[in-house]
């Protein structure tokens, strides 16, 4: 082994190093503070914990890389922001430090690849080998994108599965004689063991409410920060009822009923596509093992006995 295959086996053993340190240092106090939080919690909505200590140096050191991406301008109103609502991040941090992984990324993939090819040697064609680069950097500028949009369906299916269950819950406490905003304020208290993402979003509404912003802004603000669909006509249905002086007891219980009803049909097809995605996995896979354990016998005897029979031999 040549010293520069050594140094490139030490590169990759102290990248991947780095990054399992980084993902633990990022995952792991946090879900045991949120236990804790959920252990310890007696009537207030927990709240999302802090930054890691390291953030602040990591954005200090980024936001040179990420100023070659970050929008100089519009960004307040741009649908990229809207998407970190959705996605829960709301701190200054999370743009400087998505776009400098975009452009650390784009570098990194193919500079990765040239460092192993001038090491080890490459036996691709030119044409192949810049093809392959390209490709790669495609993979790192997309990469974030596709994180960010996982992450954003994950809130938004926690949030539209809890859902229900929070209108219900505004339904009684809206039915016991309180007005709406007392009856969020309470729901999301009763939502953070359940639902932390909800009852976050219900807090903050009942912040605005406290900072002298009307109910319907509020409202507006939820369903824009949520980006669920569900929400969006819970937002209209309470606006129109406060508007024209409708029950708003008698709204709430029909649209927790069509969310229930949706959220079952929701169930029904996710087991219903079941079968199909089985399907590649049976044939591909298992099919193939059955038949080596049920047939690989008989294949061996009539190898063995019935072909030199009717060979004669």
């Amino acid at each position: 082994m040549t010293t520069m295959q050594i140094i490139y086996l030490g590169l990759v053993f102290f990248a991947v190093f780095l990054v399992s340190m980084l993902i633990l240092s990022q995952f792991g106090p946090r879900l045991v503070q949120q236990r804790l939080s959920k252990l310890a919690g007696a009537g207030e909505p927990v709240q999302e914990p802090g930054e890691p200590a390291w953030i602040p140096h990591v954005v200090k050191l980024s936001t040179p890389i990420a100023k070659l991406l970050l929008p100089a301008e519009g960004w307040e109103t741009s649908k990229l922001r809207i998407r970190f609502m959705n996605a829960g991040y709301r701190t200054p941090s999370a743009p400087v430090l998505y776009f400098a992984a975009k452009a650390i990324l784009t570098v990194a993939l193919p500079g990765l690849l040239l460092l192993y090819a001038g090491t080890i040697g490459t036996t691709l064609l030119p044409n192949t080998f810049l093809m392959l680069l390209m490709v790669l950097a495609a993979i790192g500028y997309f990469l974030p994108n596709a994180i960010l949009s996982r992450k954003i369906a994950l809130r938004k299916r926690e949030i539209f599965e809890s859902f229900p269950d929070a209108i219900d819950l505004m339904t009684v406490c809206v039915e016991a004689g309180l007005g709406l905003d007392a009856s969020l304020s309470r729901v999301g208290e009763e939502m953070h063991l359940t639902s932390p993402t909800l009852a976050e979003e219900l807090h903050l509404v009942n912040l605005e409410l406290r900072a002298g912003s009307t109910r319907e802004r509020a409202l507006r603000n939820l369903a824009l920060r949520t980006g669920v669909d569900e929400v969006d006509m819970l937002v209209a249905m309470l606006v129109q009822a406060d508007r024209f002086g409708t029950s708003v007891a008698d709204s709430l219980r029909v649209h927790s009923d069509s969310l229930r009803t949706k959220r079952r049909q929701r169930a029904e097809e996710a087991a219903a596509k079941i079968p199909v995605k089985l399907l590649f996995p049976l044939i591909f896979c298992i099919f193939p093992s059955m038949l080596l354990v049920l047939l690989g016998p008989a294949f061996i005897s009539i190898y063995r006995v019935l072909l030199p029979t009717m060979a004669g031999q």
